[in-house]
């Protein structure tokens, strides 16, 4: 695989970004791409492993060390064909992927590991490019049909993979555009949305079915579902977390989801009642998540007088945790393009107050300095440090703490078992609710998780969705070896 000594010859190229003055006046995606020389340079550092770990880091299981060695040989069409082989969205997982197969690169036990993410990504824009991704409706129909709910990288590819097998899809989106999550709760600059509309062309073409602004078990009977074949629920985990603390409802403390939404819909001339500005606030985000990331981001857009990033964990090592060894994901702390662009970032740090004027504005934050207890066979007990209080200017406040499980209202309407994190319950390995002809996958099944798991999950489900109406399957699978087996 790849140039026997490329890993020893060639160091890691990352793309390079554009300086943060430029980049933070516009929405831009603000990458500089890699020559294509380079790139395949860094293709030739694959290295002959004998037993790739990058499979098994993948929760799509991307023939990784394939791709690679067709791009050191400058086979890129060859190269796209094995990428699309397991992932339906490339332009999506190599824009917005954390790459757990280069945490999991055997490169990486002595070495940068190799730029599995970049090349991807650079794979599948050489591929529209050049025109090679064409849309593949199927030769013939089933005469089944099915609806997708929920648009986002679990139900576009189970939708794909149920419409390649010559079922009619339906897909059904609350929001005015297609596209969940990747639309509207990612920033322009970490995608631009150009990229997902030529996808959903492609799908369209294919013979796949969106309709927007249909919110199931709202505005659409769920009675309705009955006249399809099968249903497949893949709406995410989007009941948003909160925090128990006094001065919550003051104005100026925002759930960053509804932040981000706003300010993407301004930007494509969608009228929004009220926007939400960072615009000369002193601005603090409480999480240190991707998504507090992108609030940081934003709100440097916007031209913040300040932005401060709270989070209520230890700050993580530099380096791999010795905690965490390779291959298995680090503990490692992570430091995104939105860092670089300023922000002042604090860690085991709470929130007790949020502080108002008379008039219900957000004025201050109260915080404490805290460390977490560890006690044997006990859960983690947070300890306040005495004396350590502290009140910090604030007019906006972004909440960014994540989703605690997806909404209940379909699995009220339709009668879906749940489990205890109030996720929708599934078979185990069949994605299977208790209605038998009602699927689930992605976020909605598992929790919020990486859009890799969205979409292995989306292309999962779809072939038990095809095995239930169709007794047989030629769908792929990956099986639970990391090996791709088709029926």
């Amino acid at each position: 695989m790849g140039k026997v000594t490329g890993f020893k010859e060639f160091e890691r190229q990352d793309e390079a970004y554009k300086p943060v003055k430029d980049r933070v006046k516009n929405y831009k995606e603000f990458t500089v791409s890699l020559s294509e020389p380079e790139l395949e340079k860094q293709g030739s550092r694959c290295m002959d492993c004998g037993i790739p770990f990058c499979h098994s880091g993948c929760p799509l299981g991307n023939l990784i060390p394939d791709f690679n060695h067709m791009v050191h040989q400058g086979e890129w069409q060859k190269a796209s064909w094995i990428l699309h082989s397991t992932n339906n969205f490339p332009e999506f997982t190599g824009r917005l992927c954390p790459a757990p197969c280069e945490k999991s690169c055997v490169l990486g036990i002595i070495e940068d590991p190799v730029s599995i993410e970049n090349i991807e990504k650079n794979i599948v824009e050489r591929a529209f490019k050049e025109g090679w991704i064409k849309p593949q409706p199927p030769k013939t129909r089933t005469g089944k049909t099915i609806a997708v709910v929920g648009s986002g990288p679990a139900g576009l590819a189970a939708a794909q993979q149920l419409n390649r097998a010559g079922h009619t899809v339906t897909v059904f989106e609350r929001d005015d555009e297609v596209g969940g999550l990747l639309r509207y709760g990612i920033p322009n600059f970490k995608m631009e949305k150009e990229i997902i509309d030529r996808r959903i062309a492609i799908l369209e073409a294919e013979g796949i079915i969106f309709k927007t602004n249909v919110n199931v078990g709202i505005n659409y009977d769920v009675e309705d579902l009955k006249a399809f074949d099968s249903v497949v629920l893949c709406g995410g985990a989007t009941e948003r977390r909160s925090l128990p603390t006094p001065g919550i409802d003051a104005d100026g403390v925002v759930q960053a989801m509804d932040f981000l939404t706003q300010q993407t819909k301004v930007l494509f001339g969608k009228k929004v009642e009220n926007q939400v500005m960072a615009t000369d606030k002193n601005v603090i985000v409480i999480g240190g998540g991707d998504t507090g990331s992108d609030c940081i981001g934003t709100s440097n857009r916007h031209g913040a007088k300040s932005v401060v990033n709270f989070e209520i964990m230890p700050k993580p090592p530099g380096h791999r945790s010795p905690t965490t060894p390779w291959p298995f994901w680090p503990l490692q702390l992570k430091t995104s393009s939105s860092h670089q662009e300023g922000v002042e970032r604090n860690w085991l740090i709470n929130t007790k107050e949020f502080v108002k004027d008379k008039n219900g504005k957000l004025t201050a934050l109260k915080t404490v300095n805290v460390e977490w207890k560890m006690v044997p066979g006990e859960r983690p007990q947070l300890i306040e440090i005495e004396g350590t209080e502290k009140t910090w200017p604030c007019d906006l406040a972004l909440l960014a703490l994540g989703f605690t499980g997806p909404e209940s209202t379909l699995a009220d309407k339709l009668g879906i078992k749940t489990d205890a994190r109030s996720n929708y319950k599934a078979e185990y390995g069949k994605y299977q609710t208790n209605i038998p002809n009602i699927f689930t996958a992605g976020d909605m099944r598992r929790g919020q998780s990486l859009i890799v798991w969205a979409i292995s999950e989306g292309r999962e489900a779809a072939r038990q969705v095809d095995l239930y109406l169709m007794g047989k399957s030629n769908l792929p699978s990956k099986d639970i070896t990391g090996d791709l087996v088709a029926m």
